[in-house]
């Protein structure tokens, strides 16, 4: 059963009594600790390892584990949660859990370490686990190269379905998954897939190269990493083939894999669209220094940029002075029209990321928004036409109508072009989202109400 947030306090608590006691019984340690889900167990250990108090505790249970079950709790840490553990232990012991863990956490963690520490533990591997190691951590972050893991179970072509299925028998227990296969030819590049499923109801005597499936949705090894993530939803994959650019197979991608990928691309979008910079680690993690500067530069820019609705109020102080309603409605307007400009960007940036449209579409999106904007403009003006009427007659009601259909209109078709405009001159799309559409329709939709008003008031 998984553990909710008060079982793992709860447990936090259990583990930490039974260390301070005078000596602690690790038959009891070990019992609960078989009980429990690595990855609940992981979750203990980065709070403890966060207090520094605690972290003897947390390396005590560690130790208590066998290798396998070590690395495994190690791999649901954060980075900085295990360079604090590797940080107090030795080569040695460092070693024994690099080579129990998968191949690309392992590679993510070798990449976290020094530069002398990384050379001290190259020394030591076996030939080729160092070659594998040094291959994974070669690839640039970001692409598929850095997210993918090189134990798979591959076949050889030409091979009978029971030579396979010794095959896979070997290679099993190393494998990250086995229920999908891969053909491989004399080159080791990839020809063909199959499930394991497949290989199981072939007969016996059967090549494998007559039941395999020939058309391999595969990637290269430089994709980037959101294409990979997109690539395996929309074929529900378990796993995604990674080939170099001999065709060769170099490793995999596994569901889970691109699923961590899609939530830290999401989240690394939602930040961007609030105008914040990527963050290291969580938000509860991040120092508070880092938290400032991720935060401060686009709040400067945007300060500067609200000036010029400053400067468009006070262009028309006349009109302002000879009808003070006009101010009362001010707020509500480019609200409405950031609020609009916003939902329309959050749109646009969305199916950008999911690959539902793209820079092709812009003419077709354009149209629908100019119908879909030019809709809700009236909707909001008929809404707002009475309040208008109360507060200074007709001709009032008739500017703010007027203006919130043009203000909505403005915002909305402006949100939805920014993104493709900014993805035109290579800059991510997601920095379109609210701040800045509302920043700059804020300056607009000032000017646009008090044109509307100089002009029909007048």
């Amino acid at each position: 059963m998984a553990l909710n947030d008060e079982s793992l306090q709860a447990l936090k608590a259990e583990l930490l009594d039974e260390l301070a006691k005078e000596v602690p019984s690790k038959s009891v340690l070990s019992l609960r600790l078989a009980e429990t889900r690595s990855a609940d167990i992981g979750e203990v250990l980065e709070e403890m390892i966060e207090d520094d108090e605690e972290l003897p505790a947390a390396l005590s249970l560690l130790d208590i584990l066998s290798a396998e079950r070590a690395a495994n709790v190690l791999g649901y840490l954060p980075g900085e949660s295990q360079l604090e553990v590797v940080g107090e232990l030795n080569d040695s012991q460092v070693l024994k859990l690099l080579e129990e863990m998968g191949s690309d956490e392992r590679a993510d963690l070798f990449n976290l370490l020094s530069e002398d520490r990384r050379e001290a533990l190259l020394r030591r591997m076996a030939h080729r686990k160092r070659e594998d190691l040094k291959r994974l951590a070669s690839y640039e972050e970001g692409t598929a190269g850095a997210i993918m893991t090189s134990d798979y179970v591959s076949i050889a072509s030409g091979m009978t379905v029971s030579q396979a299925m010794m095959r896979v028998r070997q290679t099993a227990p190393d494998a990250e998954t086995v229920y999908q296969l891969y053909i491989l030819d004399s080159d080791g590049q990839l020809i063909g897939t199959m499930s394991l499923r497949q290989l199981m109801v072939a007969r016996p005597g059967a090549i494998v190269d007559d039941i395999m499936i020939k058309d391999v949705i595969s990637t290269r090894v430089d994709n980037a990493q959101e294409d990979v993530a997109r690539i395996v939803a929309k074929y529900d994959l378990l796993a995604l083939p990674v080939i170099d650019a001999e065709d060769r197979m170099v490793g995999i991608v596994t569901h889970d894999d691109a699923m961590d990928v899609a939530e830290s691309e999401a989240t690394e979008d939602f930040h961007k669209g609030m105008s914040i910079g990527q963050l290291e680690d969580g938000v509860s993690r991040v120092p508070l220094w880092s938290l400032y500067r991720k935060r401060v530069f686009w709040l400067v820019l945007l300060v500067f940029a609200n000036l010029f609705s400053g400067a468009g109020i006070a262009y028309f102080e006349e009109t302002i002075a000879a009808q003070v309603a006009l101010v009362f409605f001010l707020p509500l307007l480019i609200g409405s029209g950031g609020n609009a400009g916003a939902q329309a960007a959050t749109l646009m940036v969305r199916g950008m990321a999911t690959g539902d449209v793209g820079v092709k579409d812009w003419g077709k999106l354009l149209g629908r928004e100019l119908l879909v904007a030019g809709s809700l403009g009236i909707t909001m003006a008929i809404a707002v036409t009475p309040i208008g009427i109360m507060r200074g007659g007709e001709a009032l009601a008739m500017v703010v109508a007027f203006s919130m259909v043009t203000i909505v209109l403005f915002g909305s078709l402006l949100g939805m072009c920014l993104p493709f405009v900014l993805e035109r001159f290579k800059v991510d799309p997601a920095t379109a989202s609210a701040p800045l559409v509302t920043t700059l329709i804020d300056a607009s939709g000032v000017v646009i109400y008090f044109s509307i008003a100089t002009l029909l008031l007048s």
